[in-house]
């Protein structure tokens, strides 16, 4: 039932907007582009709208909204915390830095307008390096360890971010500051969509396929090496993916906020706990949120584009605390 959701919500997505297009129209231009076939004269500002800059929109809000429900479920088995998200690890607040180096100092400038994407990413990797090897210790990485980790050193990046602005006089750091800690898919381009969709699909592919050692990791480490899982061996191995995926998501989309942590505990109320069944639906069920959050994002306040970030803010609240009051369990009580 997901997949045909997910395809007719991107065909809805693509035609909805300040300039609406039907559906039968949106089709035809879409087989226009993917094939090279031919449109009327008078129908190229509308092919331009729906292919040039729509089509790759709505594509990279299904491809990050995907990896973000993959990384989420991820994250909670990795660290059995269910309160972690995706950038609990600091990979949003390296990506910020990065970012704003880019702007503030002119960084990688030789990159063109990949130069911010290409900070954050960097940023987000060197964050997430740092963080394992500050959290590594003689027994091993332990998930509080990395939690703790994480969170101290997000502070820290943001101080670093926080210096860089005030001691930079133009804008332009602001500028990119304010994107990367609200989100949006403003800046999505054809370029950036096969780079970034290449290393979700595979990242959760691989996720999926760690499915039933994730079971046992989530029972606790000594469970899991009761059952042949070497826990140290394989939070290093999902370590390394999640922090792959999202420094790509976060550079193209920068940080947005509840779609990892709520949407793993939506798919488990309705799948269950098994993690193979949990990353075939989470991805999906990411997907088709992060197309009508976007959506809402550039439609609720036309021709002006609300923050990503606020949208899902304003659903995830609510929806999280629904959850934790009428399954207080997920939670660690009844």
């Amino acid at each position: 039932m997901l997949v045909p959701l997910l395809a007719a919500s991107i065909l809805l997505a693509i035609g909805l907007g300040s300039a609406g297009v039907a559906p039968a129209d949106t089709l035809r231009y879409l087989w226009a582009g993917l094939t090279g076939g031919s449109i009327r004269a008078d129908e190229v500002p509308q092919y331009q709208i729906v292919w040039q800059l729509r089509t790759p929109r709505v594509l990279l809000a299904a491809v990050v909204g995907a990896g973000l429900g993959a990384v989420g479920v991820a994250v909670q088995a990795m660290v059995r915390n269910p309160l972690a998200d995706p950038y609990v690890l600091g990979v949003s607040s390296g990506a910020s830095v990065g970012a704003v180096a880019v702007g503030a100092f002119g960084l990688l400038s030789a990159l063109g307008v990949y130069a911010v994407s290409a900070g954050a990413f960097t940023g987000a990797l060197a964050a997430t390096l740092l963080v394992h090897l500050l959290a590594r210790s003689p027994l091993g990485t332990t998930p509080l360890r990395l939690v703790l980790t994480g969170v101290a050193l997000s502070f820290g990046f943001q101080a670093v971010m926080s210096t860089v602005i005030y001691f930079t006089p133009s804008g332009e750091a602001t500028s990119a500051v304010l994107f990367w800690s609200m989100g949006g898919f403003g800046a999505a381009t054809w370029g950036v969509l096969p780079p970034v969709a290449a290393t979700v699909v595979a990242g959760a592919l691989a996720l999926r396929a760690l499915g039933r050692p994730l079971d046992a990791l989530a029972l606790g480490d000594e469970s899991a090496a009761s059952l042949g899982v070497n826990a140290t061996r394989l939070r290093r191995v999902l370590f390394g993916l999640t922090a792959l995926m999202t420094g790509a998501m976060v550079a193209v989309s920068g940080a947005v906020g509840f779609v990892g942590l709520v949407v793993p505990h939506v798919v488990r109320i309705l799948v269950g706990a098994g993690h193979r069944r949990v990353l075939t639906v989470a991805p999906l069920v990411g997907a088709v949120f992060m197309v009508w959050a976007d959506l809402a994002a550039r439609g609720l306040a036309a021709p002006r584009e609300l923050p990503l970030g606020t949208i899902t803010a304003l659903v995830g609240v609510p929806v999280f605390v629904v959850l934790l009051r009428r399954r207080g369990y997920l939670f660690g009580s009844r």
